[in-house]
């Protein structure tokens, strides 16, 4: 499997990159346009500086080379949903080049992929197919892209998936934008070909446009995958073609025949001038950078002792570290934390269909609750009972404990009275304690805390246990 990826990132800016039309998603169809966007005769592009910023961090993020002189050329070929049937971008001299980054597979192989470019482009605007007619909304004509394109170095799904999922996250960490593949901030094109183990000669690829999900892109590279070498091992040939993805019926059909780049008639766009960046203005941005996931990942590792995976998943995403970062000013059970984030509340927000800027607490309430547990004042169990209500309400966790009356019963002779009543009830379980069997207790430890309603301290019911019974 031979694959190149081209990634379509719609950049955080609050205007259009040619005129001053707002890049807002949702807003109704046909709102957000203008002369110049619609392409309108007499109308100039004026590029939007924004979008130079946002674009160069990108760039230095996946450590591209950020050129001093790039220019703008338009591209030719029928645009149904740009009016101006030209889509203005860069040519021979992008704004990034190269770069690369590193992943860490499964199995702990690390592999560096590298970057052809990063340049800069205007999207199109969206068709709507509807009761035998196509419709179309011009709001996102003119919403600036950067577009990511790897060298085709890429040798499966997982390798993809990895490479895909760092490059969100990096973006996400420096700011340039929301990257929401739901409203397609976010979209991946995928080049594969196939050629014979041990070959270096590169068979004919085909294109899948517009993936808008790590699933979508997953299950697409492994079709294809398989679908050409079937072809291949029948004796067929591969046609460079571009293929639309249907999710639906997980298979990819043929579109049109792939263009080259002699197709589109690439020259440079007459009404824009170059961009110039001075070292200086490039060493500024870089001077404004954040500290990025795999930085961060080293450092959380070294500074809080944490396993490589959990530094991996906390790092991954800017919400999920800075979150992390404040709650363990508040306790000093920093694994606690970790493991909170990573489990009950990752499993809450992915259930629900929530985002992590959705979330109602603070870090400093989680702090709490992990302070809670740790001071016997309610057990594991009831902590996930008032997380939820924490995700409900967004109440202070010692206020919810306290209200709804979930504190633990640390009153050792309650308690005793409890486990002496469960164990002259059931002498067989009687036996099977003193036989060694220690399934037994687990069912004594339930009883309890069904009488307790979750309330008893299971570490003083198994302490009891042992010391009614002598063991």
């Amino acid at each position: 499997m031979v694959i190149g990826l081209e990634i379509h990132c719609e950049l955080g800016t609050k205007s259009k990159i040619f005129c001053s039309c707002p890049t807002e998603f949702g807003a109704e169809e046909n709102a957000h346009v203008c002369e110049r966007c619609m392409g309108m005769p007499g109308t100039l592009p004026v590029l939007n500086k924004k979008v130079v910023e946002y674009a160069v961090k990108a760039g230095l993020s996946l450590n591209c080379k950020i050129a001093n002189y790039s220019k703008l050329d338009r591209k030719n070929y029928f645009y149904p949903d740009l009016p101006k049937a030209y889509q203005i971008s860069q040519y021979d001299q992008p704004l990034c080049i190269g770069g690369y980054l590193d992943i860490t597979k499964e199995n702990g192989e690390e592999k560096r992929i590298n970057l052809t470019r990063i340049h800069i482009e205007e999207d199109a605007g969206k068709l709507i197919h509807e009761d035998y007619q196509t419709l179309l909304d011009n709001n996102r004509c003119g919403v600036p892209l950067i577009e990511i394109v790897t060298e085709p170095e890429i040798r499966s799904a997982e390798e993809a998936l990895l490479f895909a999922e760092t490059v969100r996250n990096n973006l996400l960490t420096v700011g340039v934008s929301d990257c929401k593949m739901q409203e397609g901030s976010l979209r991946f094109d995928v080049n594969l070909s196939v050629m014979p183990e041990g070959s270096s000669e590169f068979g004919t690829r085909t294109e899948m446009k517009n993936l808008n999900s790590f699933r979508s892109l997953k299950r697409a590279i492994e079709y294809e995958y398989k679908r050409q070498v079937k072809a291949v091992e029948k004796g067929e040939r591969i046609v460079q073609e571009t293929r639309k993805w249907d999710d639906e019926k997980g298979k990819s059909f043929s579109m049109r025949s792939k263009e080259d780049a002699h197709d589109y008639r690439y020259f440079p766009d007459p009404d824009l001038v170059p961009i110039i960046l001075t070292d200086e203005e490039i060493q500024k941005y870089k001077e404004e950078m954040p500290e990025l996931p795999d930085a961060k990942k080293k450092r959380f590792i070294d500074e809080y002792k944490l396993s490589e995976y959990d530094a991996g998943f906390l790092a991954s995403s800017i919400e999920v570290g800075n979150f992390f970062e404040e709650a363990i000013k508040d306790t000093k059970n920093i694994k606690s934390v970790a493991n909170f984030l990573m489990g009950d509340i990752s499993a809450y927000l992915n259930s629900n269909e929530l985002e992590f800027s959705d979330i109602k607490f603070t870090p400093s309430n989680l702090a709490k609750l992990v302070n809670l547990v740790d001071k016997g004042d309610i057990n594991l169990s009831t902590a996930k009972k008032v997380l939820s209500e924490m995700f409900e309400s967004g109440k202070d966790a010692e206020e919810i404990v306290e209200e709804k009356g979930l504190k633990q019963m640390n009153d050792t002779g309650e308690i005793k009275a409890i486990v002496e009543k469960i164990l002259n009830d059931n002498p067989q379980v009687v036996e099977d304690l003193k036989g060694g069997k220690k399934k037994a207790g687990g069912f004594v430890v339930g009883q309890v805390m069904r009488q307790t309603k979750g309330k008893a301290n299971p570490g003083i019911v198994n302490q009891l246990i042992n010391e009614i019974l002598g063991l």
